[in-house]
Formats: structure tokens, sequence, C-alpha cells
């Protein structure tokens, strides 16, 4: 198979917060209706402030507003899996990074979260809070605190062998796995595949 690349670059204003994630198969034909498989924007081909349609690996930033402090982010399945994510800064710093998984979490995810398309393909790998909206696998109402949520079977799959031991597997993971780095490029690397081929980078 062909390796695919791109590189996407823009600038965040020193204030931002947010959220960046890929959206996979994707065919704009027409608005308003699903256009990907996973990470859709209400069919849009600019989101325009939405929020992709979960499950999706999360990217979430928050920039501190002034170039000598750090930034913190961190790589989330809280919301569920579709692809790998790896983040490194310019110039490039280990305690920097944020390490891509050792396996396609897609390959372990059990029948119960698994996402599949038409074709009977895995696309993505649902978090137990969004496959089942309960409370104690969604740390909420009596399990909102650390100590009332622990982690399920399932949020141990995305640890599985230190296969994703650098992302959130959970809301209260631990140790946190938060970044905190001053830095003036950030490096995204969306790579769909656990070979590295169609890779993108932000």
């Amino acid at each position: 198979m062909k390796s695919l690349q791109a590189e996407q670059q823009f600038v965040a204003p020193w204030l931002w917060n947010g959220r960046i994630w890929a959206r996979t198969g994707c065919k704009f034909d027409s608005n308003w209706q699903l256009a990907c498989e996973t990470g859709d924007y209400d069919g849009r081909l600019q989101c325009n402030g939405l929020i992709g349609k979960p499950p999706a690996t999360l990217v979430q930033v928050a920039l501190q507003g002034d170039k000598g402090k750090p930034n913190f982010y961190d790589v989330s399945l809280v919301d569920g899996y579709n692809l790998l994510v790896s983040i490194v800064t310019r110039p490039f710093s280990p305690k920097c990074t944020i390490r891509g998984c050792s396996k396609n979490l897609n390959n372990l995810c059990p029948q119960e979260l698994q996402v599949v398309n038409k074709d009977g393909k895995v696309i993505a790998c649902r978090s137990a809070c969004l496959a089942f909206d309960i409370d104690s696998f969604c740390c909420r109402n009596e399990y909102g605190t650390p100590e009332k949520c622990k982690p399920s079977v399932y949020s141990k799959i995305f640890k599985v062998k230190n296969a994703c031991h650098c992302y959130y597997s959970y809301a209260f993971d631990m140790p946190p796995p938060l970044v905190n780095c001053a830095s003036k490029v950030y490096v995204i690397n969306l790579c769909p595949s656990a070979l590295g081929t169609d890779q993108a980078s932000i």
C-alpha cells in the first residue's frame, strides 16, 4: 500500500482552548448527510464550531497566553478511538512527546464497543461510557470523583500491553497523561494505520 502524507498548518491564538480529531472514510458528495464514517461534522466539510460525532481519538489543547509558559495537552479516549495519534514539539523534546499506540485499538475492540462500516470493517471503538451511558463508566453523579470512578474492564483494554498508555483511557485516569510544555510549534500526527500509512500532520 502506498503511503499518503499531507501536512496542514494553522496558527492558533495564544489563549486558544480546543479539541482536534481526525475524520475517516469521508466522501463529501452533498451537505447535511453523513459524510464521514468517523468524526463527522453533520456532513460538512468545515466544522465551524461543531463537535465531531464520537467515537474519535481526541487531542485536547489549552494554550496559556504567554509564550514563555507551558501549554497543556493530552490525547483522550474518553469519547472512544478511531485512529492513532502522536504529538511532538519543534524543536523535539522527549519529555514533551505523547507517543502513539503500539497497537491499533480497532483490532482489540470487543464486539459490544465496535463501530463497523457498511463493509463490516471495524472503523472505531466506543468507550464504555459512550456505549452503555452508565454513571460508573462515565464518572458522573455519585461516581464523579477519582475515589468513586475507577478503571473498568473496558478502559483497561485501551491500556492492555501498553497499547495506548500515553492516552487518557477514562476521565480520572492515573497518573494523568497530561503534558505541559512551552513550545511555539506542536506537531500532531494522525495515522489511521498501525503500519504508519495514510499519515497526516497538523
